[in-house]
């Protein structure tokens, strides 16, 4: 497999939900191998229908996919489901962390590596999750539910890195975390990066996605309506103003994207 051909491509999909609601509507992107893809938008972008497409996710939620092909290293994954997927490389951090939060930590770091079937690799995954995260070493026997929302978004990301992912997908992994809690969030997904994996994330926060992003997609009802480098995009004016909250339409809520874009319309 060449170097240059993307670790994952998704070229032209469509998803529909219950056979008749159309959300995906031809989207098409590249994760390239070791950078960081970031996935912008506002709520009911499509962008979680994006990730369930892409982790094989869709059937739990009466997704399908009738066009469009998903590739990852080359090869099919567009109706494999959610376990083959796992072990092909791919590892997601949902939205909301989504931890067990009646088991301690340590056993959830354990469950993320149910791919995984050499007690030692296991152990050397546990000890480099607590390195990354030396809070987690110190709760590793407390119950995960009563860690906090940064504490629980560390080990939603330490149990993802478990399964010995190549790629790892983050879901709004900022979303309702404190300011200083973001940074170290930002920080940890830049130190992952570094060391050789690559990562599709998604979120709202635009200004640490593009922070961190080596390109970057814009959704808007199903659809991409941008894209480009991240410095391209920091540079943009229209994601300036509805996502970095900079210049005249600077700090307005996401919905008035949509109005905005009927009127001036992106790409302009």
């Amino acid at each position: 497999m060449s170097e240059h051909t993307p670790l994952l491509a998704v070229r032209n999909i469509e998803v529909v939900y219950h056979d008749v609601v159309l959300v995906l509507r031809g989207i098409s992107l590249d994760v390239p191998r070791g950078e960081i893809t970031a996935v912008l938008g506002a709520n009911g972008a499509g962008k979680t229908t994006l990730l369930r497409a892409v982790t094989g996710l869709l059937g739990i939620h009466r997704g399908k996919i009738p066009r469009g092909t998903i590739e990852f290293d080359g090869e099919p994954i567009t109706d494999e489901g959610a376990a083959g997927i796992v072990r092909r490389g791919i590892a997601q951090v949902m939205e909301h962390r989504r931890i067990f939060a009646s088991l301690s930590v340590e056993e959830n770091l354990r469950a993320g590596a149910h791919t995984r079937r050499d007690r030692s690799d296991i152990q050397d995954g546990i000890e480099k999750a607590f390195e990354m995260f030396p809070i987690l070493r110190e709760r590793r026997r407390a119950i995960a539910g009563y860690l906090s929302g940064g504490e629980q978004q560390m080990l939603a990301i330490g149990r993802a890195l478990m399964a010995a992912p190549r790629l790892l997908v983050l879901d709004e992994p900022s979303l309702g975390l404190a300011p200083r809690v973001v940074q170290q969030i930002r920080e940890v997904i830049a130190d992952i990066n570094r060391a050789g994996m690559s990562v599709l994330l998604v979120e709202q926060n635009a200004t640490m996605a593009l922070s961190i992003a080596d390109r970057g997609y814009v959704m808007e009802n199903g659809k991409i309506v941008k894209e480009g480098t991240a410095e391209a995009l920091r540079e943009d004016r229209d994601i300036q103003e509805f996502y970095l909250g900079v210049g005249h339409a600077g700090r307005r809520s996401f919905r008035d994207v949509k109005s905005y874009r009927r009127k001036k319309g992106w790409g302009g």
